[in-house]
Order: structure tokens, then sequence, then C-alpha cells
């Protein structure tokens, strides 16, 4: 079996989400995600280094594995996800090795934003 940077790495990651322009508003507001749509019912997002997608041809399906992005600065991530009217399910707590919160999208999915200690 040949190995490469890619294999078997987390490549992408897609979400069913109501409606698109709102998914683009709330990331794009939040993190500073790119987008480049591709019909009315895809949308994939780039956040720099990984990309994934918004689709509205299922229902939102909240749950799942919980998706996890980094932050130097935990208390302006926070900031910028109830800016972008998120909602903190879990407020910034402290773990080994860091800290972290909880959040729910427009949609209800739940993500998660931690800082090294």
């Amino acid at each position: 079996m040949t190995s490469t940077k890619t294999e078997l790495r987390i490549d992408y990651v897609e979400f069913n989400v109501a409606d698109i322009e709102r998914s683009k508003a709330f990331y794009g507001k939040a993190f500073g995600w790119r987008f480049t749509d591709y019909g009315p019912n895809y949308c994939e997002f780039d956040d720099g280094r990984l990309k994934g997608g918004f689709t509205n041809l299922e229902a939102p399906r909240p749950g799942g594995p919980l998706v996890i992005l980094y932050a130097d600065d935990l208390e302006a991530a926070l900031r910028s996800v109830e800016d972008a009217g998120g909602k903190i399910v879990r407020p910034i707590f402290g773990f080994p090795g860091g800290s972290r919160f909880h959040f729910a999208d427009p949609d209800g999915y739940e993500l998660a934003v931690w800082t090294k200690a």
C-alpha cells in the first residue's frame, strides 16, 4: 500500500442545510470562509486549509461527529460566532492542553472552537 500526505485523512466535510445563502452568511461572517457555488443545490466552502460543502438536497441532520475549529484568540472567536448569529451551547471550558466552547449554527449543527493552553 502506498501512502500520500492525504491518504486516510479527513478531506472534506459536508453539511445538509436548510438555506445555503444563510449558511454562507454565517460561516463567512464568523470565520471568513470563502465559497464556490455549484448551482442552486450545492456550495463548496474553503477555510484556507480544508474544504467542504453545503447542500440543500436533504434535510439538516445535526449530530454525528463533532467538527472542531482552532482559534488563536478563543474569546474573539466566541464573539464572532455570536455576532454571526450562532448560539453558544457550551461556554468556554478548560481541558488538559487547552480550552474550547461549543456552538450551534443556524441549522442546529453543533461545532466547537478550541485553543491551546
